[in-house]
């Protein structure tokens, strides 16, 4: 049998592409005009995909493999190349180019205050003059979109260097993203831990991060898939432990620092903070009452061998301004948004000199 263009064309017109419910034809996925050398009996198509990761990629490609033998004879030689219209996702170890230094906040436990701790420490950061993006790493429980006031937000995409990427939403003069932007507040995220790793590796490499002084990764409390994947994605340049000052949560925070020890991990601590250190009435703001115990991240610090970066104490305000969507960083006129600035440059402080000190992290390796 003679081949020639509209033979191959009809025969690819046979073939449905899932991703639009039309043929390759009529979807546009044909990017050339078949190529046929007919002294060797071999045909080359090229079929251009919306991006490389496209689910649909390997079906659709037999399929017009098939097609073509079918309607031009079985002894044709096919050979399909496949082009995207988005650039492919950078590979792991070239993501975030324009980044810094990656800070991973993290916690033993939940409930100690580790998501306000990441956001009053990304803002104090800005305020110092740093470029700053923060990520809400907790896919099943984010909290940055209530705590910066823009639950309503909605990031859009743009396209750059041939890659369709999200804008982080920018607020109080830092860059974010949370998966809450993407799911209804009052719906749980009934996510398996495929699914949930998934979205965290877009928010990170399918995100116009840009330039940045600093990332802040709000991390979900305990030890899970998340953060491995933030460990095999990203070189993080160290880890912040937030606990309160009792014993229980100490406990836990000893298990946090243990991770990001691990002789397979080796992420170094830079410090402690010791969050809710002491209770201090708002019409009596010289008293203190410790009523979770006194200087327990102080002492697990000395144990530890690392900085004790800052104890904040625990008011009213932290809470009013978290649920009102503007921290207590904004300002420096009050004990706890002095105590955050005084915060973030001792982050400062212990990240410079951690990398005058220190090799730059290696990625967690995969194990196959």
């Amino acid at each position: 049998m003679s081949l020639y263009p509209k033979l191959i064309m009809d025969a690819l017109a046979t073939v449905t592409y899932a991703g639009t419910k039309k043929n390759l034809v009529e979807s546009g996925m044909v990017a050339d005009q078949p190529a046929i050398d007919s002294a060797n009996n071999k045909v080359t198509v090229v079929l251009e995909f919306p991006r490389d990761t496209d689910p649909f990629l390997k079906s659709t490609v037999k399929a017009a493999e098939a097609a073509i033998k079918y309607h031009c004879g079985q002894d044709v030689e096919v050979s399909i190349v496949t082009e995207f219209k988005s650039k492919p996702r950078p590979e792991v170890g070239q993501m975030l180019p324009g980044v810094k230094n990656i800070i991973a906040v993290s916690s033993g436990k939940g409930g100690v205050g580790k998501s306000t701790v990441a956001v009053n420490l990304a803002i104090s950061l800005a305020r110092l003059g740093y470029s700053v993006g923060l990520l809400d790493c907790d896919i099943f429980g984010p909290s940055v979109p209530k705590m910066l006031g823009c639950e309503d937000a909605r990031p859009y995409a743009v396209k750059k260097d041939g890659r369709d990427l999200i804008c982080p939403i920018e607020k109080y003069g830092i860059k974010m993203l949370s998966i809450g932007f993407f799911v209804s507040p009052t719906t749980a995220t009934l996510w398996r831990g495929g699914m949930a790793t998934s979205a965290l590796k877009q928010l990170i490499a399918d995100a116009d991060w840009g330039e940045l002084d600093y990332f802040i990764l709000d991390t979900p409390p305990g030890t899970s898939d998340i953060h491995l994947t933030l460990l095999q994605t990203l070189a993080i340049t160290g880890a912040v432990i937030v606990s309160t000052p009792q014993q229980v949560a100490l406990a836990d925070a000893r298990k946090g620092i243990d991770m990001y020890r691990n002789e397979k991990v080796n992420v170094p601590i830079l410090g402690l903070i010791e969050n809710m250190a002491w209770f201090t009435p708002a019409e009596l703001p010289a008293n203190r009452y410790y009523i979770f115990g006194r200087e327990g991240c102080k002492q697990l610090a000395e144990e530890m061998q690392v900085p004790l970066l800052a104890q904040i104490p625990l008011v009213q305000s932290i809470c009013d301004s978290g649920d009102e969507g503007t921290p207590a960083a904004l300002t420096s006129e009050t004990v706890t948004g002095l105590a955050y600035l005084n915060m973030a440059q001792a982050v400062v402080t212990v990240v410079k000199r951690r990398n005058a000190e220190l090799p730059k992290t290696k990625i967690v390796g995969m194990n196959k």
